[in-house]
């Protein structure tokens, strides 16, 4: 990114007008600094009058090979282009015209008014067990590792504090949000942010909009903490979280009234009026202003699976939902807050942090887990000869905590105790939570490539268990004696168990277990006993005059349970 294109200059859209045959376009008058207003169609909406703008100019080759023409609509030319992140080649969003910082000046190449050097952005698809690489700290941590770099993330905020604000907070749904904190801070003037933090949202496809949800932004990024600033004098009488009321509505930053549920996880006031959807999009009733002199700044951990649930139901995928869903760290949440001040003090050099509440709800907090580490097993698994002290090398560079341990080893018909270790998984590492997953990080970074090829060994043959060789003995039994077996589909309509005379306190439709969305109402429960499918086959076989044939099935029943998971027999 950053290559720049000649002819792209910054430019001031004086005034804009719709066309009364053309709804999908807006007519643009520009100023680019030289004293003449320039005519150009568009067909973004996201730009208004006052707003500074990159337009390429007549005979501009832009980055995909477009050569801008004089085009004309109506009879009317356009004077050039007004040109998209994505089109000037410095972002990915495409979703409306770059809005540039206010303090660029007009008629000047846009890249030099940004200060864009020439860079690398890296595209990453990252793998759902790895929450903290879509984080830039994540990601550079294990770079840092992988080259035997010391990895030195940024320093928190060491600025002035205040006097600690008594916020009231109060989590009321403690297994949806396991904790919840508010930080409130003054000294704010609301306003664009320095143009290198703007370059830096550009770069990963964020379009800055003013200090202070830059700030939010830039550390949910850096992060991978979401977090939302709202104005504190619209949240003076404290925090609640809930779950929603049926029919219960709020408008959303976007600017959609949404109609809420009794599964949807609440931000609410002190007086318990809802301001935000959890983990998703904040209210418009709270959102901060250019008269914002004073924030609270919430930084929280929400079950991944609520949020989840919320988004999906709403069509609402957000960055912060997207990080939510996957899980954030349960531990970094004072961290993000110093990040988002020392960022938000760059704009706001008179920024005093007071600190605030909290209500951590720490028993419903995810849990790092302590795993005993053998070297033999890695050696074994890996098929190297690593010391004690490479394996505790390697995992130690990515954050994880090593103490030497003996640990039982088989030797043959022998146990000796040999050397290993206590690793506690870093709180940012969720998808640790066996030997074998230290094993695995032990052969990234140590490198695939240095691995010896050999033929695995298995301990244990391969083959049928005693209740599946008793199973095929039994359906080859019975086939010999002239039966066809029947698959009928496991789920039933309400109702169908009653109809096969299955009716007990077991095994009754209104007991058995349904489906929470099922793609028809005939297969939404799922079958406490074989008799009604093999009752529909029967059925099914009569109708086509296939009256000589014999049936039999082996197959799962599904009995209600009070587990969460159905007790499959």
């Amino acid at each position: 990114v950053g290559v720049p294109v000649p002819g792209v200059v910054t430019a001031r859209i004086v005034r804009t007008e719709k066309h009364p045959d053309a709804a999908k376009v807006t007519r643009c008058w520009v100023d680019a600094g030289d004293g003449t207003e320039r005519h150009v169609w568009c067909g973004a909406f996201n730009m208004k009058a006052g707003d500074l703008v990159p337009l390429a100019t007549i005979g501009t080759k832009m980055p995909d090979g477009r050569e801008i023409l004089r085009r004309g609509m109506f009879n009317i030319d356009s004077e050039g282009m007004l040109c998209s992140a994505a089109e000037l080649g410095v972002a990915s969003d495409a979703s409306g015209i770059l809005i540039l910082p206010a303090t660029a000046k007009l008629g000047r190449n846009v890249f030099d008014a940004l200060g864009i050097a020439r860079d690398v952005v890296f595209d990453l698809d990252v793998t759902r067990n790895r929450p903290d690489c879509t984080g830039h700290l994540g990601v550079a941590r294990d770079v840092a590792a992988k080259f035997g770099k010391k990895f030195t993330p940024p320093k928190g905020d060491g600025g002035k504090k205040g006097t600690p604000r008594k916020v009231p907070v109060k989590i009321i749904a403690d297994k949806a949000c396991a904790r919840f904190n508010v930080t409130v801070m003054s000294g704010i003037v609301v306003g664009p942010s320095p143009d290198h933090l703007a370059r830096r949202l550009l770069a990963a496809g964020m379009r800055p909009i003013n200090n202070v949800v830059d700030a939010s932004n830039l550390v949910m990024l850096e992060t991978n903490q979401p977090n939302h600033a709202y104005d504190a004098a619209k949240v003076a009488s404290g925090f609640r979280v809930r779950f929603a009321t049926t029919g219960e509505r709020l408008v959303t930053l976007d600017g959609t009234n949404r109609t809420l549920t009794t599964d949807d996880l609440l931000i609410c006031d002190g007086d318990d009026r809802a301001i935000g959807i959890a983990g998703v999009m904040g209210g418009a009733n709270t959102e901060i202003s250019d008269v914002t002199t004073e924030i609270a700044l919430e930084t929280a951990w929400f079950d991944p699976t609520t949020v989840r649930l919320t988004s999906q139901r709403l069509a609402l995928r957000t960055e912060a939902s997207a990080r939510f869903e996957r899980g954030v760290d349960p531990q970094g949440v004072d961290y993000s807050v110093a990040r988002f001040a020392a960022i938000l003090r760059q704009s706001c050099p008179k920024l005093v942090v007071h600190g605030g509440a909290s209500d951590p709800k720490t028993k419903h907090l995810p849990k790092s887990a302590v795993i005993s580490l053998r070297v033999a097993q890695v050696n074994r698994v890996l098929g190297t000869s690593l010391g004690a002290r490479d394996v505790s090398a390697v995992l130690t560079r990515i954050g994880f905590d090593c103490s030497p341990k003996k640990i039982a080893v088989k030797k043959g018909s022998l146990v000796a105790a040999g050397p290993g270790f206590s690793v506690n998984v870093p709180s940012w590492r969720p998808d640790c939570t066996d030997e074998i997953d230290l094993v695995e990080e032990v052969a990234r970074h140590v490198g695939y490539e240095t691995l010896g090829k050999r033929v695995s060994q298995s301990t244990q043959p391969g083959g049928l268990s005693p209740l599946q060789q008793r199973r095929r003995a039994l359906r080859d039994l019975v086939l010999s004696f002239g039966a066809s077996e029947a698959m009928p589909n496991p789920f039933l309509a309400p109702g169908d168990h009653e109809k096969a005379g299955v009716v007990t306190s077991e095994n009754r439709s209104g007991s058995a277990l349904s489906l929470e969305n099922p793609l028809v109402a005939e297969e939404s429960i799922l079958r406490t006993s074989l008799r009604p499918g093999m009752l529909k086959a029967v059925a099914f076989n009569l109708a086509h005059r296939a009256d000589h044939i014999s049936l039999f099935e082996l197959g799962h029943v599904y009995p209600p349970s009070s587990t969460e998971l159905p007790d499959e027999h």
